[in-house]
Parts: C-alpha cells; sequence; structure tokens
C-alpha cells in the first residue's frame, strides 16, 4: 500500500496521481506519487474484530541486504484483549525487531491517502504524542519510540518490547531506526494509465472477503538510511516495494513471493500469491483457494493473471520452493523460487483469535525466476517475452501449520467470479463523493 485525492477519470477500480503535502509536513519534499485505491486507512468505527497493516520491503544494492518496515493497528477502539499497535521491521540477514504497545490512544491514519503513525514514547521535549506528520528533526526530538510514514516518506525508532504480542521473544538487535524518502515508479496496473486498479478488483470496496490486500507500489526508489543495532546502512535509489491488508485477520494458509530486483532487469517486477481466504456475509467458515501473478515490465505495461481471466495454479513447499503458473488467452507467466533450509525468519501477522502473532516465515535471499510468454490461439508465441533471475527476492509462506506440499488451483466462487468482471470503476466513484459519504480507506 498515496497522496490527497484528485479528480479521476477513465476505468479501473479507481485511483489517479496528484500532488499532495502530509498534514504538518509543509516543508518535506513532496513526489509526484502513483495513487492506487485502498491507499487509506479502513476503519469505519465499527466494534468487530479488524485490523489493518503496512508493508515496505527496501533492498540496498550496496550491501546485497533487505529490510521491511512493517506497521499494523489491531482493534482500533482498544476493546479487545488483542489491541494494540505494532511496529516490526524485519532487517539484514533476516533479522528482527518488534515493539508492541496495547494502547492504541497514540495511533492516527488518514482515511483518504497514505498517511499514518504512532507513538509508544515521547520524549521530554514533547507535551503530548503528535497525530500528524512531523518535519524529521522535530520527530527525531520529540519522539523516543515510534513512527510516521507516508506513501513518500519513512521515519521511526523503536526498541525490543514485544510484551503484549503473542508468542515468545523473536528479536535479534535490541534497537532500531531510519528515515528514508520514496520515489513511486508503478503501482497496480500500467504506468502510463490515469487510474491505477485495485488488486482484488472491485469488489475488494465490499465486506465480502477476508482479508483484503492491495498492492499500492510494485516498484519505487528508496533514499536514506537504517540503523540496525549497532550497525549503520546507507541507500541512494534501492528497489522498494509496498502493500497493505486489512479486515478480521489474515487468510488461514498462503505463499508470497514478491522480486524487483531481477539482475539486468531495472523495473521489472513480480508479485506472485496463493491464499485460502475467508468468504463473509452470511457465510462463516467457507473459504476458497485465489491467487495471482501481477508483472510489470520493464516499459511499463502491466500483466495482470487473476482467477477471473487466467487459470493459476501452485505447487508450494511448507518451506524452502514454490512454484506458480498463470495461463490466459494473451499471456502464460511461471514463477519459480527457492531458498535454503535455514533461511528466513518468523514474523507476527494479525490473526482472528490472537491478534499480532508468530504465524508465517520470510526470507529475502529468495533464488526466484520469472518467465513470460505472449500467447495466442491457444499457445506461446516464441521464447519468452521476460526470462529473469535473482538472488534477493523475497519469499514467505504463513498461516497452517503445513504439513506437506500444498498444491491448488484458484477457484473464485460464483457469483463473485462473475461479478468482479463488470467493468465498475467503484474507487473512481469514490472519489466523486463527498469525504463524509466515502467508504473509508478509498
Amino acid at each position: 500500500m498515496l497522496s490527497l485525492r484528485a479528480k479521476c477519470h477513465g476505468r479501473s477500480s479507481g485511483g489517479c496521481r496528484s500532488r499532495a503535502r502530509a498534514p504538518g509536513s509543509r516543508n518535506l519534499q513532496v513526489i509526484h506519487a502513483v495513487t492506487t485505491p485502498h491507499s487509506g486507512y479502513h476503519f469505519d468505527g465499527s466494534p468487530r474484530r479488524f485490523f489493518e497493516g503496512w508493508y515496505w520491503k527496501v533492498m540496498m544494492p550496496e550491501t546485497g541486504q533487505s529490510f521491511a518496515l512493517i506497521y499494523s493497528i489491531e482493534d482500533p477502539l482498544g476493546n479487545t484483549p488483542q489491541a494494540g499497535v505494532g511496529l516490526q521491521v524485519m532487517g539484514p540477514d533476516d533479522g528482527y525487531i518488534c515493539q508492541f504497545s496495547p494502547d492504541v490512544s497514540s495511533f492516527w491514519a488518514l482515511p483518504y491517502r497514505t498517511a499514518l503513525g504512532a507513538t509508544f514514547k515521547t520524549s521530554n521535549t514533547a507535551r503530548v504524542a503528535p497525530k500528524g506528520v512531523l518535519q524529521q528533526d522535530q520527530f527525531f526530538r520529540d519522539v523516543e519510540h515510534g513512527f510516521q510514514a507516508t506513501d513518500v516518506m519513512h521515519v521511526g525508532r523503536m526498541v525490543s518490547l514485544e510484551t503484549g504480542a503473542a508468542g515468545p521473544p523473536l528479536s535479534t538487535v535490541p534497537n532500531a531506526s531510519w528515515s528514508m524518502t520514496i520515489k513511486p515508479k508503478a503501482g497496480w496496473g500500467d504506468t502510463s494509465s490515469r487510474t491505477q486498479k485495485a488488486t482484488a478488483g472491485w469488489l475488494s470496496v465490499l465486506p465480502l472477503f477476508e482479508p483484503h490486500w492491495q498492492v499500492t507500489m510494485a516498484h519505487g526508489e528508496a533514499s536514506g538510511w537504517l540503523q540496525w543495532g549497532g550497525q549503520r546502512y546507507e541507500f541512494s535509489g534501492a528497489p522498494a516495494y509496498a502493500e497493505k491488508n486489512w479486515g478480521g485477520g489474515f487468510p488461514s494458509k498462503w505463499h508470497w513471493i514478491q522480486c524487483n530486483t531481477f539482475e539486468g532487469h531495472p523495473g521489472l517486477s513480480v508479485t506472485a500469491v496463493g491464499a485460502r481466504r475467508g468468504l463473509v456475509l452470511g457465510l462463516p467458515g467457507v473459504e476458497e483457494d485465489v491467487g495471482l501473478i501481477g508483472v510489470h515490465l520493464q516499459g511499463g505495461e502491466f500483466v495482470e493473471l487473476v482467477p477471473w481471466n487466467s487459470d493459476l495454479e501452485w505447487d508450494v513447499d511448507p518451506w524452502g520452493r514454490w512454484w506458480i503458473r498463470a495461463v490466459n488467452e494473451r499471456y502464460e507467466a511461471l514463477v519459480e523460487a527457492t531458498c535454503a533450509q535455514n533461511a528466513g525468519t518468523v514474523l507476527r501477522a494479525p490473526t482472528t483469535s490472537m491478534g499480532l502473532a508468530p504465524f508465517c516465515r520470510d526470507t529475502f535471499f529468495g533464488q526466484c525466476r520469472l518467465r513470460v510468454w505472449r500467447r495466442a490461439g491457444g499457445a506461446k508465441q516464441g521464447p519468452p517475452l521476460v526470462d529473469a533471475t535473482s538472488t534477493t527476492a523475497a519469499l514467505e509462506v504463513g498461516g497452517g501449520p503445513w504439513w506437506s506440499s500444498w498444491r491448488a488451483r484458484a477457484e473464485m466462487k460464483e457469483p463473485f467470479r462473475s461479478l468482479v468482471q463488470l467493468p465498475l470503476d467503484v474507487g473512481g466513484l469514490g472519489q466523486m463523493l463527498p469525504e463524509q459519504l466515502r467508504p473509508p480507506g478509498l
């Protein structure tokens, strides 16, 4: 999961380009951003179980190391034992640190653009915890532990403090801090398009699935620094990626591949996933296997292979091997990835019953090969349009627990499969509504 709302035109699931300044950031640099639907905060004030999580990944070419910033809010009303604010960083060498606070009062986020933050501890100079974006100097002066983030900047400082989050202590370093700016290059759709797509289609604006998911930046460039324990990393123009989730809890089972660091292919990005998600609205306990492969080619063209336009299948081990393939009339894509059995670290994810709990395993050191072919007349047309490899792919498995390989085909249930193919631009329509009538998050 990017800038203040603007009038939108054209067909898609919403979104547009605009320029904006975050509240309280008069002197912050403003960068032209690609806005996707669902860039804002989706909480509607109801007391039901709810989480929202934001994920940004950066690969630092100078060192070959990567890190991810993961922000989350659990039950924002503070009405459950699971309520709280989570700050996790997956760091170099698959390291990890987490700070969690059951106090949700300091968390803030905007409903119609990417801007959020929380303060775990103020400094002696601060009268109250900030509720908007501060300039970097002021943030580090007033906030002892906390974070702030928009689509184009991140600042944070934390210590290992996992009390309140489920599971045993997992942190591998005692503290971390960071500051970076981001220049988005691709959202979720053709980079030349005036609008971007909802990753799960226009039905994602309705409370039909658990959870919801949006890739907000398939590719971007990050510059800044990360202090990881006693080690400082500086980077410039580093490949970056962002996504988000929201709803009642993560899927019961899933796998994920993301890579925008292919050797000799700058700007090429792939996101591939398979998940067993829940259906709501009177269908408790009903689940379906869905997935996708999304590829941003170097020229900006977007190849979207999803359950409503493609046949999609996967074969993924509990850890160490990923294989996902999708075919439709125009394209065929195959993503293959592996990692060492001892690679990776356990991360926490929002769960329905335990809140933020150890529920997935990730690594930044995946071996990945992506191939894409054009198709016509039911057959591949010549050699691959793309044949690219990487040794720095992000790989993940989650949920379960898994005891054997997961072999499945995506089968989106009716009537949702037919409905999602309707050419509705719900995101664009939402932009034209007054804020008081617009669903939060769009």
